[in-house]
């Protein structure tokens, strides 16, 4: 199916989608974090690779990716129209994801990428699993 709007104007409408402050993203962690108590991180620090979150005492970066814009394995759709565009900026932001990645690793930082369609109530109890392991919540006692 065609485009029903130029190429112009697609381009000024796909510009004003927000990168941070998204509902189904950084903001439904910020609730999983108050949720679980999950205190110490900063957001908008000066950390190479602008990560969403940021806890500077554990030296753990967060990422948010969204299942669009990253290229999700699971929930990804190649827009019809335009698509050479397309498959190479999503290409391009996950070349950029993994140069941020092994930098971040490289200067001792711990990095923990979460999908968009992780946030789900569903996945629940696979995020809270996650961020158990990297030690963003204490372990099950048992």
């Amino acid at each position: 199916m065609a485009d029903i709007w130029s190429k112009s104007k697609r381009s000024d409408v796909m510009s004003r989608i927000k990168g941070t402050g998204n509902k189904d993203t950084e903001l439904r962690l910020i609730g999983i974090f108050k949720t679980h108590g999950i205190t110490g991180w900063r957001r908008k620090a000066p950390v190479f690779g602008k990560p969403d979150f940021v806890f500077p005492k554990l030296k753990q970066a967060v990422f948010v990716d969204g299942c669009f814009w990253h290229g999700c394995p699971l929930h990804a759709t190649q827009p019809k129209s335009n698509t050479e565009f397309w498959r190479t900026k999503i290409g391009r932001n996950q070349t950029r994801d993994r140069l941020v990645t092994r930098t971040l690793r490289a200067q001792g930082w711990r990095v923990l990428r979460i999908w968009e369609h992780e946030l789900a109530g569903k996945n629940a109890g696979r995020l809270t699993g996650r961020l158990r392991r990297v030690g963003l919540l204490p372990p099950l006692a048992g």
